[in-house]
């Protein structure tokens, strides 16, 4: 199963029994990948951003089930100042962070490797080669198996693969940004800070890098495609809007689904990542009926020309 699952509220507002509760649920329908951070959720007051990878670590020890799970997590962007709720003081991106951060992920996670480890934001003040030989060396110790780069420009991106290549280092092999079927305004500034959008040039790019996977989050709008008390954020405000959802709620009515298990299929077929962040089972278990249902080609080519 491709899906992920975002973990950010697990052992926060997600008690840890409900944690576990999901957790063993996912694993049972068969999902694997778990994509967390170090520093989730650090934003919500009184937290430090330990929780999440915390909770998944407690999981993985009870259930004795590591090898059977594809862990994700990030680091660089961790306040290093106590409190701080924004991305301000992020410890970065230098090869002693990178390190350190990873230390700090495999210790909370009670693992000794880690099967993505991303670069959770861009940080140019840090010369490329600084960052990419840090996570080259992690992979030669064993302690990280693939690397992927989080809310990164695509020329960067295009960029961090020649190092890597020109050093046959590690490179990045997964990007995660953050897509869904509804297109944003172009050009439009997000209200969340550190959320970078896939654009067209992305899409492209991944087109001719068949060994470039792309994780997408923020996949179902925060519930806005079925809660009437998550109205759909303002970026989306435009005519192409109205005509995606109405053909989305008709393939969704033909299929007998919801919205949002059309939208996971349809990254699906794609060949994306979505990762769904739940904090019920009910969420949990509309997510996991997206991994069988299957676009043809005619539902997909209707939903693609909708713009």
């Amino acid at each position: 199963m491709n899906i992920a699952l975002g973990t950010i509220p697990f052992g926060t507002s997600v008690s840890l029994d409900d944690t576990f509760a999901i957790l063993d649920r996912f694993h049972e329908a068969g999902g694997t990948r778990l994509d967390t951070a170090n520093n989730y959720p650090f934003w919500v007051e009184g937290r430090t951003g330990d929780e999440s990878e915390l909770a998944i670590g407690d999981w993985l020890a009870a259930r004795g089930n590591r090898d059977e799970m594809v862990i994700s997590t990030k680091g660089g962007a961790r306040p290093t100042v106590a409190g701080d709720l924004t991305l301000d003081s992020a410890e970065g991106l230098s090869a002693t962070a990178v390190v350190k951060a990873a230390e700090g992920s495999l210790r909370r996670l009670r693992t000794d490797y880690i099967d993505v480890y991303w670069s959770h934001i861009e940080d140019r003040s840090v010369p490329l080669e600084e960052t990419l030989g840090a996570l080259a060396e992690l992979g030669t110790q064993g302690k990280i198996r693939s690397a992927g780069a989080s809310n990164i420009a695509a020329w960067r991106l295009e960029r961090a693969r020649a190092v890597s290549a020109a050093h046959g280092w590690l490179p990045y092999t997964h990007l995660q940004l953050r897509h869904t079927y509804l297109r944003p305004r172009p050009l439009v500034r997000l209200p969340e800070a550190g959320h970078t959008l896939v654009s067209d040039e992305t899409l492209d790019y991944l087109a001719a890098e068949p060994d470039l996977t792309l994780w997408a989050y923020n996949t179902l709008m925060f519930g806005a495609y079925t809660r009437e008390d998550r109205p759909i954020q303002e970026i989306y405000d435009h005519p192409g809007t109205t005509r995606r959802l109405a053909v989305l709620r008709e393939v969704a009515k033909e299929l007998g689904a919801t919205p949002n298990q059309v939208v996971l299929a349809w990254l699906l077929a794609d060949g994306i990542v979505p990762i769904v962040g739940v904090s019920t089972m009910g969420q949990l278990e509309e997510a996991l009926g997206a991994a069988d249902l299957k676009l043809d080609g005619e539902l997909r080519a209707r939903m693609d020309a909708a713009v």
